[in-house]
């Protein structure tokens, strides 16, 4: 881009008129890890006057958490949080007050579906010829018919609940992909669209970085989710409200399922485009990944070896909660039991939380799976082992307070 119109908006720094489109664009077309150094510090220069600058707070907050994205290279911070732009995307977090918990679900589902529809409206567009983004290695027509067919078994059961797919009626798979596409984006807020805008930042220009980004983002909205919940059936049970514990934990098993066909689109990468991008990610991984890290550690405290693995240390605040010895639903539903509270309800809790743990179980062997396909037995980009990483950590115990019968399923190879 020319740098003229950002030294032009320094002179007024209204943070209402960033000239967001000129830079994002810039980005995407030459890809994070290759932004002219003018550019970076023209950026940083901005950064340094948002302490002086006037407007209402949410215009200045988000060209923070944008300018925190863009400048993470330059910074030597780059990591996964970065990588994804999660500060932009304003999850639910474990700290929100417990109260808000039966509104997280509604609240992910927005976001669920607008990325996702986001990845689908890509993918579309560049079939068509309808843009020139990340032009490099563009998949196959069959392979984009995949796609489109693994993220709407995504999102269909989320605009239901949304009441958003009244008007999803074609039958064929692109079609239908751009009909859920319109409605999506016809019911976003300015600050949603804004959101969407802004968070993605590849580092390279092969077109599958896209997809990789947005199926990142929204396995991190499904984690922040099932943290929230995970919370709430924790303080449900100390307060001996049974239902509303079984609902939270339906209700995150539901969540994680849902998720699932996520690693069917991921399967559809081409490899050599994954392995090309990846070159310019040194440093981001998803070990350090704040959500997974509270997902585990509030059903159950890590055992010490994990706790110092480097896992833990890549989530340095999760570690210290677990340290803190932050309430878990494994201790919890020991405290249960010994209430005296009714067979039926511990049995009730119990096998709800059998059966989270066995979806997570899932998760995690599907993930591995995924990985040995894209990766091999390359190590990984934060400085970890990659696969031989994954394959150990897979069968840690999701709780301890209760036995899970160990069932394996590998989505992605049932639904490739």
């Amino acid at each position: 881009m020319s740098t003229a119109e950002l030294r032009t908006w320094l002179h007024e720094s209204d943070p209402k008129k960033f000239p967001y489109a000129a830079v994002v664009g810039h980005y995407r077309r030459v890809g994070k890890h290759f932004v002219r150094p003018e550019l970076l510090s023209l950026l940083a220069e901005v950064r340094d006057r948002l302490p002086s600058m006037h407007g209402p707070w949410e215009h200045i907050q988000t060209l923070a958490s944008f300018l925190d994205t863009a400048l993470d290279k330059p910074d030597q911070r780059y990591d996964y949080p970065t990588y994804l732009a999660l500060a932009l995307l304003q999850l639910p977090t474990v700290d929100d007050p417990v109260e808000q918990a039966p509104f997280a679900r509604s609240r992910c589902d927005r976001l669920i579906a607008q990325l996702v529809a986001d990845a689908l409206a890509f993918e579309v567009a560049a079939a068509e010829g309808a843009t020139a983004l990340l032009p490099e290695m563009r998949p196959d027509p069959d392979l984009v018919v995949k796609r489109c067919k693994h993220g709407l078994r995504v999102i269909r059961p989320v605009l239901a609940r949304m009441s958003l797919d009244g008007g999803l009626t074609a039958t064929e798979p692109l079609e239908l992909a751009r009909q859920a596409c319109s409605v999506v984006q016809a019911d976003m807020s300015f600050s949603e669209e804004r959101a969407q805008e802004l968070s993605v930042l590849p580092v390279y220009t092969a077109h599958d970085e896209y997809l990789f980004l947005r199926v990142l983002q929204t396995f991190e909205t499904t984690f922040s989710l099932l943290a929230v919940l995970l919370r709430g059936v924790t303080a449900a049970l100390a307060d001996r409200e049974i239902d509303r514990a079984a609902h939270f934990l339906a209700t995150a098993e539901n969540a994680l399922r849902e998720s699932a066909p996520l690693f069917s689109m991921l399967a559809t990468m081409q490899v050599e485009s994954f392995r090309t991008f990846r070159e310019f990610t040194e440093g981001a991984s998803a070990i350090q990944s704040r959500n997974y890290k509270l997902v585990e550690s509030l059903c159950r405290a890590p055992d010490p070896d994990r706790v110092d693995s480097a896992a833990f240390h890549s989530a340095p605040d999760v570690r210290e909660r677990v340290l803190a010895g932050q309430d878990t639903l494994d201790c919890a539903f020991r405290e249960l039991c010994d209430s005296g509270v009714s067979k039926q309800d511990r049995e009730r809790i119990a096998e709800g939380m059998k059966s989270f743990a066995r979806a997570l179980m899932r998760w995690r062997n599907t993930h591995y799976r995924l990985a040995v396909r894209m990766l091999g037995e390359a190590s990984g980009t934060g400085y970890t082992e990659g696969t031989p990483y994954l394959k150990a950590v897979r069968t840690i115990p999701v709780f301890h307070a209760v036995d899970v019968a160990d069932e394996e399923t590998d989505e992605t190879a049932r639904t490739r």
